[in-house]
């Protein structure tokens, strides 16, 4: 396996969220890489690797058009030679998206837009017959989702070592569902009785739910374990996937002001309200919070790439006025 990022991320405490009786951490995985980090890098070294193993020279893979996952894909896939392909779907837009997709095509990503995430599987099905190796949404397959079991026996050997305490929750953003289920295999192959509450940032909810416990049972199994402990919470949600929340814009300026993070209002800003929630309504000894946006610049990703006057007027369209 080829490591595509610097492990371990680091644990850090915020004494300044916590409260009396109960400590609130952060898991750095904004850190992963120096370039374009986040949660997505461990994904794709195991994403990567299988599209090897497969002969593929060309990856496709499907996201909103301001994905994450897919200009992680983009930047690491192009990085480790293959051509890439990503079907894109509208989402709301902000200066943040416009963004993502300027770099991707700097980057070199092959758009294809379509009109809704129901268009999707056709414009897919396309490409994976011209050859491309599929890549599912946020890179959360049973193959990509074993990069965070993985991660959960990481955070286990950070608490033998005294780094910090076993957490009573782990607090991660939810929307492919690959890195809360991930998780909770791992801490369950490691005998961490930590519940993974999974902070649901997309609809519906439902197919959130079943498809992160679906791939927790299924890394569980790999790892040769059961009893993997997995929740949803949809209370931070609001108004759907990329709306901000008034909950979210105040934990981006406190997780700002008293932990240096830079929270996204689509899955951080949410998700770091949630573990806000926790430590304020004293529901747990010791709250992690998982850091999953990558806090690189985005400057050496713009490189090159189109300013937003220029960007092909089909692709812009897709970033939808709020």
């Amino acid at each position: 396996m080829t490591s595509l990022g610097h492990y371990p991320t680091p644990v850090e405490p915020i004494p300044g969220l916590s409260a009396p009786g109960c400590a609130l951490w952060v898991k750095r995985d904004d850190l992963t890489h120096d370039v374009y980090g986040g949660n997505k890098v461990r994904k794709l070294e195991y994403l990567l690797e299988d599209a090897r193993a497969h002969g593929a020279r060309r990856l496709v893979t499907v996201g909103a058009v301001g994905s994450h996952h897919v200009l992680a894909t983009t930047y690491f896939g192009s990085k480790a030679g293959f051509e890439v392909e990503a079907v894109l779907v509208p989402q709301p837009g902000n200066e943040h998206v416009i963004e993502v997709l300027r770099a991707d095509l700097a980057l070199g990503l092959r758009a294809f837009p379509v009109g809704s995430w129901g268009a999707a599987p056709w414009a897919i099905l396309g490409r994976i017959a011209r050859g491309a190796r599929f890549i599912t949404v946020g890179g959360s397959s049973a193959v990509g989702s074993l990069g965070y079991l993985e991660a959960g026996r990481e955070l286990a050997a950070q608490v033998r070592a005294g780094q910090l305490p076993e957490p009573d929750v782990c607090v991660v953003a939810l929307g492919s569902g690959g890195t809360a289920g991930g998780l909770a295999a791992g801490f369950a192959a490691e005998g961490l009785r930590t519940r993974v509450v999974g902070v649901c940032v997309s609809t519906p909810p439902w197919v959130l739910a079943l498809t992160a416990s679906h791939l927790a049972r299924t890394c569980a199994r790999a790892a040769g374990v059961r009893g993997a402990r997995l929740s949803m919470d949809t209370r931070f949600l609001g108004a759907g996937y990329g709306y901000r929340t008034r909950e979210g814009d105040e934990a981006t300026e406190l997780a700002r002001a008293h932990a240096g993070l830079g929270l996204d209002p689509t899955y951080t800003a949410k998700t770091f309200a949630c573990a806000l929630w926790f430590v304020r309504a004293r529901q747990a000894k010791s709250v992690l919070y998982w850091h999953t946006l990558s806090s690189a610049p985005m400057e050496r990703l713009l490189a090159g790439a189109p300013t937003e006057q220029e960007l092909p007027s089909h692709l812009r369209a897709l970033a939808l006025p709020i």
